[in-house]
């Protein structure tokens, strides 16, 4: 009788077990990939363009916390000494994907820090020149993304700026010298088209918040007659500081992107800045799915933007010609 009281224990405890065991492969299961998303500013300021991202993604077949996390690192201005430390730890825990939308110096980090995994970036600079690519059709590294013109539209941005202030004959020029590419190609597009246009250029820097109050008291003492603000993330997330300040101190101002405009700045010209996240997700959620960057050519941006803000310009005393007002893709009242 013991021997069989044992015998039914042992059955009811093997029993047991085998409830349990389907739960322990559970808990067991592989980890999701992780994508590791480095870009300037914050989540709050940036979050229309996360969602872009995450669009891009989910086209793909790819929905965060279900089959894919998404690590999302935020610098703010100035702090580009930290990129190498994060990009670096990013590849010590072999990510499965750093994607780098709008942040060039990020994806030249993480290009010299690894050759294996896949980069996907957004860049306004020309991707061959900066060595992130060998060619735009055939990348043949572990780099792509998309190329959203910058530097091409800086002399169209100021001749439309002239169009709609033509009166404006001292103009300042503000750039991040902490992207040094980027404020020299910026410079010298501006540089190159303003004899042209009869213009003379002031030149102010800002790469930090106490910078940026700096240039603007500069501004607030010299008045210039108009202000071309160069494309730059940390200049994006102040931009309703940029409609604030200019407002206040009736200054004309062009910006590289209709964000500015949105929240009361007066005119931009540019490619648009969403599709650009949209596409360096769509390019994240491919290869995960298992394609190479090697094999994925680089994008370029075809759709530009001319956008002006008409309750800013009656504001600022300034009566749109009806020959810009003819050219503009969108009016904001």
């Amino acid at each position: 009788m013991a021997i069989d009281i044992g015998r039914r224990q042992f059955i009811s405890v093997l029993g047991g077990a085998a409830v349990t065991w389907p739960s322990a492969a559970h808990a067991q299961q592989p980890a999701l990939p992780v994508v590791g998303f480095v870009r300037v500013g914050s989540p709050d300021a940036s979050a229309g363009y996360v969602a872009a991202f995450r669009k891009g993604l989910n086209e793909e077949g790819y929905v965060e916390g279900q089959n894919v996390t998404v690590e999302y690192h935020w610098l703010g201005g100035g702090q580009y000494d930290q990129m190498k430390a994060l990009v670096a730890d990013l590849v010590r825990r072999q990510v499965a994907v750093i994607a780098t939308p709008g942040n060039t110096p990020a994806a030249l980090t993480a290009k010299a820090a690894t050759a294996t995994i896949p980069i996907v970036f957004g860049t306004g600079e020309d991707p061959v020149q900066r060595g992130l690519v060998a060619s735009l059709a055939r990348p043949g590294g572990n780099a792509t993304g998309i190329n959203y013109f910058v530097d091409e539209v800086v002399a169209k941005r100021l001749r439309l700026l002239h169009d709609l202030v033509p009166t404006a004959i001292r103009v300042a020029t503000l750039v991040d010298p902490s992207i040094p590419s980027v404020a020299a190609s910026t410079l010298r597009g501006v540089q190159e088209a303003a004899p042209t246009l009869g213009l003379q250029i002031q030149i102010l820097n800002a790469s930090t918040i106490g910078e940026f109050d700096a240039a603007f008291a500069t501004l607030a003492r010299e008045r210039p007659d108009a202000l071309f603000v160069g494309a730059n993330a940390f200049f994006l997330e102040r931009r309703v500081q940029f409609a604030t300040l200019t407002a206040r101190h009736k200054i004309p101002a062009t910006y590289s992107s209709r964000d500015y405009v949105a929240v009361g700045g007066l005119m931009s010209y540019g490619t648009d800045l969403a599709d650009m996240f949209h596409q360096v997700g769509v390019y994240t959620g491919k290869i995960l799915k298992g394609e190479k960057p090697a094999d994925l050519p680089v994008l370029q941006s075809t759709k530009f933007e001319f956008v002006i803000n008409l309750q800013t310009a009656r504001a600022l005393g300034i009566e749109v010609p009806q020959n810009v007002l003819s050219i503009t893709d969108e009016v904001i009242e």
